[in-house]
């Protein structure tokens, strides 16, 4: 299941506007926040397909009835453009266990690249549920690579994709190699992705914009 959460106007279409206007992306501070605040809106919107239990509270008046996650989740970011989306999704799954994965195109002197995996950590995945953050899914290869590498620790017995932005390609990319009860929690799809794997009108490099130019 697809759920593109920006086709409907609401708040998160001002945080995606704002993610990709250029003039704004200069306040690296304000880009961050505004990826966070993306990574918390898809986590609400995803937290209503997860399992809850059901509680009895006491307040200082009386007893109440409420709700709480039959088990916490498994959040893993793509590093580094991953972090402040999985740190928005954080702020909603505020006690999930956390995992990390380094993948990166590695470019040929041709200019060609392959997507590399330098390191993973990462808890038991065994049963669990996988909520993997991503701002951006172009080809789909490192978030497939990502996943892969995460099986070491286990098979979840379900996985959630959540990016600010994704491609047409990449999302029928994962579509085939991930899990087919796999949901994806996207901002917005775009429909073009360039010869050299840039999404278009995208917004750029999300790492750089976060963190700043790498060499």
């Amino acid at each position: 299941m697809i759920h593109e959460l920006g086709k409907t106007a609401s708040m998160l279409q001002v945080f995606l506007a704002e993610i990709r206007d250029s003039k704004i992306q200069q306040d690296r501070l304000r880009f961050r926040k505004n990826m966070q605040r993306i990574g918390e809106v898809l986590a609400y919107e995803l937290s209503k397909e997860i399992s809850y239990s059901e509680i009895n509270v006491s307040t200082p008046l009386g007893d109440a009835d409420g709700h709480e996650l039959k088990e916490q989740p498994v959040l893993a970011a793509i590093l580094r453009a991953g972090l402040p989306l999985h740190e928005g999704a954080l702020n909603v799954f505020d006690r999930a266990d956390n995992a990390f994965v380094s993948a990166y195109r590695k470019y040929q002197n041709n200019g060609e690249f392959e997507i590399a995996i330098e390191y993973m950590s990462s808890p038991s995945l065994t049963g669990r549920t996988l909520i993997l953050c991503d701002p951006m899914i172009a080809t789909g290869s490192s978030m497939e690579l990502a996943y892969r590498a995460l099986l070491k620790r286990g098979i979840p017995e379900k996985v959630h994709v959540v990016s600010a932005i994704s491609s047409v390609q990449g999302l029928t990319h994962l579509r085939k190699h991930l899990p087919e009860n796999t949901s994806y929690w996207i901002g917005a799809v775009d429909r073009e992705l360039t010869a050299k794997a840039y999404i278009v009108p995208g917004l750029g490099d999300a790492g750089d914009l976060a963190y700043g130019e790498k060499d």
